[in-house]
């Protein structure tokens, strides 16, 4: 799937300006009914950034040659975006200025053994390590516990984006599962802004697109958002429900890769189940079954 970023400034300035009407603007909604669009019109954001409706107008078009970081601030307030917006808006703008090189194929990505190490020393909790296609690269013990349900999907490599709208388990496995697709598809959007040449995850978006209706109607909306913290809830197989924390941090000396662990609430029940998680997880590795696992724990 091969987006042009002309298409993609087009798309989001315009799903962003239907979103905001004349009174949360605070702009008289003139034409009352009889306005054909439910958002701002082209010539309200222009007033309102204090552009030329032809100007902006030409930025809508996908036009960003010569276009400042004050104008660009300028219509990022007209349209009431949120800090995620804004920042996929300069990397629109930055991407539509820079050279277009051709699509990179994607390079292989490892996992450097401090990194690893690192993982490994985390035992009370799960960790991974994943790029920006959200490909896991690498996980803790722990970790691969958590995500066993994803890890049995068989699919190389692993993959949560593919998980997430082509496993039929992840409307199990996500306890919320619309709201983990939605986070899921605004932060695969804010990638491609990123980063629109990066061949794996284009492909990543076209496989999706063409195989997930749920997938392809979140993309049209052209939501973006950062998601490197919050909450998740799972049901695993062998614990039942956990609600879990994640946070997640940017590896500086390793581009495009992240580190994403989860907590619980001390004293909470997803706490306790983690425990036992992590219990049968250490007697899966001397061959002891889940429900050996559970019981010795429980004793």
């Amino acid at each position: 799937m091969k987006v042009s970023n002309q298409d993609e400034i087009r798309e989001f300035l315009a799903s962003r300006r239907a979103k905001i009407t004349p009174e949360q603007a605070g702009l008289p909604a003139y034409g009352g009914n009889n306005r054909r669009v439910s958002g701002l019109r082209r010539e309200e954001v222009a007033m309102l950034a204090g552009v030329s409706v032809d100007y902006y107008t030409r930025l809508e078009r996908g036009n960003f040659g010569g276009v400042s970081e004050s104008v660009l601030a300028a219509i990022a307030r007209a349209l009431q975006l949120d800090d995620a917006e804004r920042e996929h808006l300069f990397d629109l703008a930055r991407a539509n200025l820079s050279l277009r090189p051709a699509r990179r194929r994607p390079a292989q990505q490892r996992v450097r053994p401090t990194v690893q190490r690192i993982l490994d020393a985390m035992t009370d909790v799960p960790a991974f390590v994943r790029n920006n296609r959200r490909d896991l690269l690498a996980a803790n013990r722990l970790g691969f516990a958590v995500y066993s349900e994803v890890y049995a999907d068989g699919a190389q490599p692993v993959n949560t984006a593919r998980f997430l709208f082509l496993n039929p388990r992840a409307q199990t496995f996500f306890l919320d599962w619309p709201g983990a697709a939605t986070d899921m598809v605004a932060s695969l959007r804010s990638e491609v802004g990123k980063d629109p040449h990066d061949r794996g995850l284009s492909d990543l978006i076209g496989e999706l697109s063409t195989r997930s209706q749920e997938f392809s109607t979140l993309w049209a909306k052209h939501n973006v958002r950062h998601h490197v913290s919050g909450t998740k809830g799972i049901h695993h197989p062998v614990v039942g429900d956990l609600q879990l924390t994640f946070e997640s941090m940017d590896l500086p000396a390793d581009p495009g890769l992240a580190l994403i662990v989860y907590g619980t609430e001390p004293g909470s029940a997803s706490h306790d189940a983690l425990s036992m998680l992590s219990s049968w997880d250490a007697t899966q590795i001397q061959g002891a079954t889940p429900q050996d696992a559970i019981m010795s724990d429980g004793a």
